[in-house]
């Protein structure tokens, strides 16, 4: 993950876009799409 950018504005509104490694097929795989899903909580856990 890239340290260069910071999101520093909480109530700004940002575009994130995502890197496929390997092209996994993250959203047909059952635990691919769990664990997408468990970091997508964390996160809006950690910055609402």
């Amino acid at each position: 993950m890239s340290t260069k950018y910071k999101f520093n504005n909480n109530a700004g509104i940002y575009f994130v876009s995502f890197a496929i490694v390997g092209w996994i097929d993250v959203f047909t795989r059952q635990v691919y799409s769990d664990l997408f899903l468990e970091s997508l909580t964390y996160c809006r856990g950690r910055f609402v």
